[in-house]
């Protein structure tokens, strides 16, 4: 991994024999913002501050801009400049008038469709298990090297490769819209369905249509949410008797989709056809024994995550002790898909709060904060919640209401 922005000031200053109340004299920086990056308890800095540093140690500031993505990971509030350098290079290059890009690929030969495969599969895993740092780290260079191997292939070969390209960027897009770097993921997805299309692949790119699903909702953005999925689900609609759990886990994840839309824009009749839609969907998924095959979330697809599409419908409409009620009947989890399942639980938790029972809310989110810090850290709806106990409840906040507090910043 990219050494930090704190090992490489840290590196830099041992070497110019400054000590660290030197370079903080000399660059006019607080000496507790260099003790905390070389710390590493502080993952990130404003570029001015990294500028006066640098000016002091006689180097340039690209010297200190070192992986920034655990910083990013946590929130921190100045890192979002510098710890999404790496992967916008990778979503975003730019080029040159005649259309080159700027930065060559660093690798000779291409790698390997295996070899891509095997890194895809890490990051996948790394995702799913709320390790955004991580995942941020691994992706440029994933995303890069598979653009550069479907570019020189061709045949069969190439279809791979390009489905795979389309699968990159589509987790590459999920992780930014976790990052809410919302912009940057629409780039992130847009070049995810152009892979799926150049690869043939109805499937993954309609999967690639339900993340920009859930990015506009994230944008507000409810009609065009819905129109997507409905439109896109119509196209691919499966025949029961002959699809392939991947084309039926595809078709549903869009019904979900747009029901999340429906239940939004104030539409519950629509959201709960589609919900039963899915529903249908799952249920001939159990029957059938699961492919092998490429769709990373078909197993993310089933008859609880359904349900979960109803809980939240119930939270949207504003019904706590329907959300209880209809929980459940949720399986115990966590899921495969495991922002999911979070997702849901801030549902529960929302519910307890909305009827005052504080405590088991409060449990929901420590329970969240022990299992997902990563995830939790980036969910507005959990600070609400936060916000929501810490206001109304009479008692003087306990600690660990307070360190939620921090975690989520309320």
């Amino acid at each position: 991994m990219e050494p930090t922005i704190g090992e490489h000031l840290a590196r830099i200053r041992r070497q110019s024999t400054l000590t660290q109340e030197q370079l903080a004299e000399a660059a006019g920086v607080d000496v507790g913002v260099i003790r905390k990056l070389e710390q590493g308890t502080r993952q990130s800095a404003r570029i001015p501050t990294l500028r006066k540093l640098a000016h002091a140690l006689g180097v340039p500031t690209t010297a200190l801009m070192g992986d920034a993505s655990r910083a990013a990971a946590r929130g921190e509030p100045d890192s979002r400049p510098l710890s999404l350098a790496e992967i916008r290079r990778a979503v975003a290059p730019v080029r040159g008038l005649a259309g080159a890009e700027l930065v060559k690929p660093m690798v000779a030969e291409p790698p390997t469709l295996d070899a891509l495969e095997s890194r895809l599969r890490v990051c996948d895993r790394v995702y799913h298990a709320n390790d955004f740092a991580s995942a941020l780290a691994m992706l440029p260079s994933l995303l890069l090297d598979a653009r550069l191997a479907a570019a020189a292939a061709d045949g069969v070969t190439r279809t791979s490769l390009y489905r795979l390209l389309a699968r990159v960027q589509h987790l590459t897009g999920n992780l930014l819209i976790q990052l809410r770097a919302g912009d940057l993921a629409q780039t992130a997805l847009a070049g995810a369905l152009d892979a799926a299309h150049k690869a043939g692949d109805q499937v993954v790119g309609a999967t690639v249509i339900q993340g920009m699903c859930w990015l506009l909702l994230r944008q507000g953005r409810l009609a065009e949410a819905a129109e997507l999925t409905v439109s896109t689900a119509d196209a691919i609609e499966p025949k029961f008797s002959r699809a392939t759990p991947g084309e039926l886990a595809a078709w549903g994840w869009l019904l979900m989709g747009a029901a999340a839309a429906y239940a939004r824009d104030n539409q519950p009749d629509l959201a709960s056809d589609l919900t039963e839609a899915a529903a249908a969907a799952a249920v001939r998924i159990g029957e059938r024994n699961p492919e092998p095959g490429h769709l990373m979330m078909v197993k993310g697809f089933d008859p609880g995550r359904v349900q979960m599409q109803r809980v939240e419908a119930a939270a949207v409409a504003g019904n706590p002790g329907r959300v209880l009620e209809l929980s459940a009947l949720v399986p115990p989890g966590p899921m495969v898909v495991a922002s999911s399942w979070q997702r849901h639980r801030l549902d529960v938790a929302w519910a307890y709060a909305e009827m005052r029972q504080y405590g088991q809310a409060t449990d929901v989110l420590l329970d969240l904060r022990k299992n997902a810090p990563a995830w939790l850290r980036q969910q507005r709806y959990a600070r609400d919640i936060v916000r929501s106990i810490a206001e109304q409840r009479r008692r003087a906040m306990s600690q660990e209401l307070a360190d939620l507090a921090s975690l989520v910043g309320v």
